[in-house]
């Protein structure tokens, strides 16, 4: 089957966060979103399909976690990752950024230390300052177009730390950590009792010529390391709100149970069970052909810029649909600061983007864009800020 990402879908009047809530956000409903981290390509027909099947059955009560939707996950996970994962190690959560929350809760104590690594997606900021721990900032080094990681740095934070969130890959700056880079964290980790959080969320959004390494394959022991993973990014079903983590060690397992519990928060509903098993059985084709597809967007905005906006420099992502554009040179070249430069995009390029200070001070003078849309939109947009820019 050839899939269609080409297609314009309008999705104003669905209660579309990214959509019906541009004039909240930007003060105008009259930009181009390209912000908040979800596609405007329709889910795989195999989720459309289960998702309808459901409807017609006519009772939407409690809903259980059938072994067949463990399954769908363990047989995605050995077949994309090679990643062997037994249904006890599955705990059924209700998104992602609940589940940050939660483990910022089960693994630290009040007052505890969390390492973040800036910049990076806002939540992990919140969900420590916001469960009253003491926030860790070992931000990434920018060096030659591509994010590092500052390791000297993070031995120094991991000393009196007693958790780590990581992105990977990593949201905005799109790297995918190799091999190398996450032994030498587990490392350090080990050598402190560190527990990691992974979140690998965009972990199945990784572009062609590169590859994602799960964290928990590397380690020797997989006791400290619980992986954050959700079809949500990878097929555009964020709204349906049902995510899994991976917990090998039985005590940090029962933590998170708890401090799920404590909040009676229920993952389970009959559509995003329905959705999530679809997802990962049927979803492949699809997946393959929007990794090309983004791909091409990706590189199609690089050459834009180069040619026509050379004031905003990529930092070429190696995974996501998420753009870290540097328009560090486009406000120093007229005298704007990041507020100053957020009203450029909106008031007079029409453009809805992230600002980067929304993901740390490391982020300032920079804007993430979402390139999870047919390219002609994206292509429309460069060009109105082209024209906002230049005149012409």
């Amino acid at each position: 089957m050839i899939f269609d990402f080409s297609r314009e879908i309008n999705r104003t009047n669905t209660g579309s966060l990214k959509h019906d809530g541009r004039e909240g956000v930007f003060g105008t409903s009259e930009v181009a979103p390209l912000w908040v981290a979800d596609m405007d390509f329709p889910a795989p027909p195999s989720v459309t399909a289960a998702l309808i099947a459901r409807a017609h059955h006519p009772v939407y009560g409690y809903t259980l976690y059938p072994d067949s939707l463990y399954q769908s996950l363990i047989d995605w996970l050995k077949r994309r990752h090679g990643w062997e994962v037994q249904q006890d190690w599955i705990v059924m959560c209700p998104g992602v950024v609940p589940t940050i929350h939660a483990s910022v809760m089960a693994y630290t104590d009040p007052g505890g230390s969390v390492i973040v690594q800036p910049p990076v997606y806002s939540p992990f900021f919140s969900a420590v300052t916001g469960t009253g721990r003491e926030l860790v900032l070992n931000p990434l080094l920018l060096e030659g177009g591509r994010y590092r990681i500052d390791f000297d740095h993070l031995e120094e934070c991991a000393s009196g730390a007693s958790l780590m969130l990581l992105c990977s890959p990593h949201n905005p700056v799109g790297r995918v950590w190799s091999k190398t880079e996450l032994n030498r964290l587990l490392t350090i980790a080990q050598r402190h009792d560190l527990v990691i959080l992974s979140d690998e969320i965009h972990a199945d959004l990784v572009y062609p010529e590169n590859r994602h390494t799960t964290l928990s394959l590397l380690a020797e022991n997989s006791a400290n390391i619980v992986t954050a993973v959700a079809p949500s990014k990878t097929f555009n079903i964020p709204g349906l709100n049902l995510s899994a983590l991976i917990v090998q060690d039985p005590k940090r397992r029962a933590s998170i149970v708890r401090a799920f519990d404590t909040v009676h928060v229920s993952a389970s509903n009959p559509f995003s069970v329905a959705a999530f098993e679809a997802a990962y059985r049927g979803g492949g084709e699809w997946l393959d052909q929007l990794i090309i597809y983004l791909r091409d967007t990706r590189d199609f905005v690089e050459g834009y810029l180069s040619t026509h906006l050379p004031e905003i420099r990529l930092i070429k992502p190696e995974g996501t649909y998420l753009l870290w554009l540097d328009c560090g040179d486009l406000a120093k070249s007229f005298g704007k600061n990041d507020s100053q430069m957020k009203h450029f995009f909106v008031n007079e390029a029409h453009v809805g983007m992230s600002p980067g200070t929304l993901f740390g001070e490391a982020g300032s003078g920079f804007m993430r864009m979402n390139i999870g849309a047919p390219r002609q939109v994206i292509a429309a947009a460069l060009e109105s800020i082209k024209r906002a820019r230049y005149g012409s």
